[in-house]
């Protein structure tokens, strides 16, 4: 039964709306800020208002305008923020009524809330990241995040800007949802080894006046491509070593630089084949390219060697250089003397000059250090004679007599 009663009273309520008055007023005005004057505009007068105890039905309670009894106005009672109210719907407005009682009566008031431009646009992240590799071409896009501006109609969100737009230029389109997309269009290759990071600022712009501005920065890491193959310093590198020199004597070392990041700029040094056998005598650190010795040298055998070194990246670009190693002489040989022929016995008769023996003086070094000289015993009556080079003859020096020796 008192379910029907409050159904009645609604339906009666419903029916007897005897007018409707309808304001507009922009968000965010001040309490106590004059919306309209009601008694003028709905033909009552303030006696009226107080005699009905005339008050402001809202129904959800959300109580932003009020009555002033006394002079028959409705004033805002708190501030009105559109956002909150009503997000991106438009028009925004507010429906209450107007009760009078002794009779019972009911006006319908409608206020809409203009839109201030009270927000700029905004980004849900102040900066965002990006990992671009270098090889990346022309035409490659990447969607950047879009701005968020609460205010409607032209104080909302209607352009970006990017910049700088060195590498990069900008696309932006509208959606279905009536939403602006924005991507980020590579339009000149990027270069790691000029560049290693590259910084943008992606700006969003109401239509507001004054204009409103948003701002997200960019950060872009550019991922190194194998782009760039070791570089030796030098084509051809020189360096000594004596012949006597212990194995892992360093002999020297080389430089190779690539520019290229991480793996891909990482180089390994190595020896290949050679025909005078040089990776036999040599052996090179990959990673620091000390080149040292661990065999033996013999100037004697081979006065220099011709290395050959490989620079290799691990994306496998290589470059290439000539180490020559100079081997300095050392007088590590002793002579040797061979006799080639010689006498068993001797005429006391012979002529002077008789040659006695045939020598042959052999010192492997060279230069001053393979140079020898030969001498006999004082007091004999033999002399040495040179032939040509290394080769000596044992001569008698004048008449023998056997009976003296």
């Amino acid at each position: 039964m008192r379910r029907q009663v409050l159904l009645f009273f609604f339906v009666l309520d419903f029916t007897s709306v005897l007018g409707h008055v309808s304001y507009t007023i922009p968000e965010e005005m001040p309490t106590g800020s004059l919306v309209g004057n009601i008694v003028q505009d709905l033909g009552l007068n303030v006696k009226r208002l107080k005699s009905g105890k005339a008050r402001v039905y809202t129904g959800d309670g959300a109580g932003y305008i009020e009555l002033n009894k006394d002079r028959g106005l409705l004033l805002v009672k708190e501030r009105i923020d559109r956002e909150a109210i009503c997000r991106q719907t438009t028009p925004c407005a507010l429906h209450f009524q107007l009760i009078l009682e002794n009779p019972m009566e009911l006006y319908s008031i409608t206020v809409q809330i203009e839109d201030v431009n009270d927000n700029p646009p905004t980004f849900e992240k102040n900066e965002v990241r990006f990992n671009i590799s270098e090889s990346a071409v022309a035409g490659a896009k990447f969607v950047l995040d879009r701005a968020i501006d609460l205010d409607v109609d032209r104080n909302g969100l209607q352009k970006y800007a990017l910049t700088p737009t060195d590498n990069f230029i900008l696309k932006s389109e509208n959606q279905a949802d009536g939403t602006e997309k924005a991507e980020m269009i590579l339009q000149k290759p990027l270069d790691r080894e000029n560049e290693e990071t590259v910084s943008l600022v992606l700006t969003a712009f109401d239509g507001g006046d004054p204009q409103m501005t948003g701002n997200m920065k960019i950060f872009i890491t550019v991922l190194d491509a194998n782009d760039n193959a070791p570089v030796f310093s030098q084509s051809t590198y020189r360096a000594t070593v004596f012949e006597n020199a212990p194995e892992q004597t360093i002999v020297t070392s080389v430089t190779a630089s690539d520019s290229d990041y991480g793996a891909n700029g990482r180089i390994k040094y190595s020896i290949t084949n050679s025909l005078d056998q040089a990776h036999e005598l040599f052996r090179i650190q990959e990673d620091t390219a000390e080149i040292r010795l661990i065999g033996h040298v013999d100037y004697e055998k081979a006065r220099n060697y011709h290395i050959n070194i490989r620079a290799s990246d691990e994306g496998g670009l290589t470059d290439s250089c000539k180490v020559i190693v100079e081997v300095i002489d050392v007088n590590d040989n002793k002579p040797t003397i061979n006799i080639m022929s010689k006498s068993g016995s001797i005429s006391e008769l012979s002529e002077p000059k008789t040659v006695v023996a045939m020598i042959n003086v052999q010192d492997p070094d060279s230069n001053e250090n393979g140079r020898v000289q030969c001498f006999i015993n004082d007091n004999t009556p033999l002399v040495m004679m040179s032939t040509s080079n290394n080769f000596y003859s044992l001569v008698t020096e004048g008449e023998l007599d056997r009976e003296r020796a």
